[in-house]
C-alpha cells in the first residue's frame, strides 16, 4: 500500500536545527526521523513511499542523491529491506491539507493509502490498524494516542490534594497521533494549498460520520521541541524504535 509522509513544514519550535534542515531530517541516532518512520512501515511490508516536500526540500534530495533518478523515484534500502521512494515537491508555503492533496495524481480511483507526519514515531501495529480500517468500511481512520503529560498532574477535592503524579500518561483525552489510512475520496475534502488538514477536511469527515479512530495505547512520541529530540534519542538507545 502507498504511504505518504508530510515532510515540508517549517518546524519553528525546533529552530535550533530547522534553520538549516527540515525537521524530518533531524537525526535520532544514526538516521533522520524520516528514515525511522519509513522503517516502521517497512516492518509491515509497505514498500512504496511518497515524501511530500516543502521547506528546504533540497536537503532531503541531497540525502538521497545517490539514489535519485530523473523521475524522482528510486529504490532505497534500510537494513536490507528495499522500498520505492518518490519525492514530491508541494511548495514551501503549502499547508498540511494542500500538501496531502498532491497525492491525488498518484492514486487510482477509490484507492486506499496511508499517510503520516514526518516528525512522529511509534510502535504502532500497522497490520492491526489496516485490519481495523477495512472492517469499519469508512472513508478515513486516524490513530489517537495518549501521550505523557508535559507537567505533573494534581487532582484536588475541596482544596485538598487527592492525587499527585509526576508527568503521568494522560487519561482524560486523546490526541491526533498522526497515523492515518484513507480512501482517495477524502482528498476531495481538501480545497486548495491553503487548506489545513486538521481543520475543514477532518472536521467535515467527522461531521459526516466518516472518520474512525483506532486507539493506540503503546509507545508514541513526536518531535516538536529540542527536549522531545533528547527524549527520543534516549528512547532509541533503549530500542523503543
Amino acid at each position: 500500500m502507498k504511504v505518504a509522509i508530510l515532510a515540508g513544514g517549517l518546524g519553528t519550535r525546533l529552530s535550533e536545527h530547522t534553520k538549516t534542515i527540515p525537521k524530518p531530517m533531524i537525526k535520532i541516532g544514526r538516521y533522520p526521523m524520516l528514515i525511522h518512520i519509513i522503517n516502521l512501515y517497512l516492518k509491515y511490508d509497505h514498500k512504496e513511499f511518497y515524501i511530500l516536500l516543502g521547506y528546504k526540500s533540497h536537503i532531503v534530495k541531497k540525502y538521497f542523491k545517490n539514489f535519485l533518478a530523473l523521475n524522482k523515484s528510486f529504490k532505497f534500502s534500510i537494513n536490507n529491506k528495499f522500498c520505492k521512494i518518490t519525492l514530491v515537491e508541494t511548495g514551501k508555503k503549502t499547508m498540511t491539507g494542500g500538501r496531502l492533496k498532491h497525492m491525488s495524481s498518484f492514486l487510482d480511483t477509490n484507492e486506499t493509502f496511508m499517510f503520516t507526519y514526518g516528525d512522529g514515531i511509534s510502535n504502532l501495529n500497522i497490520k492491526q490498524l489496516l485490519k481495523f480500517h477495512n472492517n469499519q468500511k469508512k472513508l478515513i481512520t486516524v490513530t489517537p494516542v495518549r501521550p505523557q503529560a508535559r507537567f505533573g498532574e494534581i487532582q484536588i477535592t475541596k482544596n485538598r490534594v487527592t492525587s499527585f503524579k509526576e508527568k503521568p500518561q494522560t487519561k482524560s483525552s486523546w490526541i491526533n497521533g498522526g497515523f492515518f489510512i484513507s480512501n482517495k475520496k477524502f482528498l476531495s475534502f481538501i480545497k486548495n494549498e491553503k487548506t489545513i488538514l486538521e481543520k475543514e477536511p477532518l472536521e467535515k469527515a467527522t461531521k459526516e460520520k466518516k472518520l474512525m479512530a483506532y486507539k493506540h495505547k503503546g509507545f508514541w512520541k513526536c518531535m516538536d521541541t529540542l527536549r522531545d529530540k533528547q527524549v527520543l534519542e534516549k528512547l532509541h538507545k533503549k530500542n523503543f524504535f
